[in-house]
């Protein structure tokens, strides 16, 4: 199947990701202060400069991290990528605790959906050298009570800095004919699967509408 077949036959919202038995790793990127703490206590807010009151968010998509970041190079307050394994019922538990930010249609969230702690948006997902693809990414922002009590639920934080600078070097050379297994292999990608959730969630989530 080509790579044109494949995306056009790919769900307009889907949550793809990197994940094992025991947890999925999610991204976010931050200062070198608050990175550099992170990794080194394994702690998200082991730095003074993180702030625990302010909405985080975090995305299962790398290719995506690597578009709102430009590969950690956009500025200095995202020079740092962290990978963020999670168990999988504490992430279940952030996404029942959403709600989907409306898009362009005209809807209005209601009061109950205002309070929720948690916002989803679903953001054109992007390809590695940042081209729009025809299909949805999840963005998912924590705030409120459960921006503090997340932190505590991260099992590991890797700094994957490098990487994400490895694939821009990658891009900037010229990727053709280079496919996403081997990309894979020279450690500029993770492997992603779908990620699949339970009919509960997919409506919470809003995954059926276009």
């Amino acid at each position: 199947m080509s790579s044109s077949e494949t995306q056009s036959s790919m769900p307009y919202r889907q949550i793809r990701a990197h994940y094992d038995s025991e947890t999925i790793t999610v991204y976010q990127a931050y200062s070198v202060t608050i990175a550099t703490a992170a990794v080194e206590a394994q702690k998200l807010n082991a730095s003074p400069d993180f702030k625990p009151n302010r909405m985080t968010w975090i995305k299962p998509s790398w290719a995506w991290m690597m578009y709102r970041s430009n590969y950690s190079l956009k500025d200095p307050q995202q020079s740092h990528i962290l990978a963020l394994k999670i168990p999988h019922s504490h992430f279940h538990h952030i996404l029942s605790s959403a709600s989907v930010t409306p898009g362009h249609d005209g809807t209005t969230m209601t009061a109950e959906e205002k309070a929720k702690p948690v916002r989803v948006q679903w953001d054109p997902e992007r390809s590695i050298d940042m081209k729009i693809l025809p299909y949805r990414s999840i963005q998912i922002g924590i705030s409120g009570d459960l921006a503090t009590k997340w932190v505590d639920w991260i099992e590991s934080i890797e700094d994957v800095t490098q990487m994400a600078r490895r694939l821009k070097e990658a891009v900037d050379a010229g990727l053709e004919g280079v496919g996403e297994e081997e990309m894979v292999e020279r450690g500029l990608l993770p492997r992603e699967r779908v990620y699949a959730v339970d009919e509960e969630l997919r409506k919470t989530l809003k995954m059926d509408l276009e």
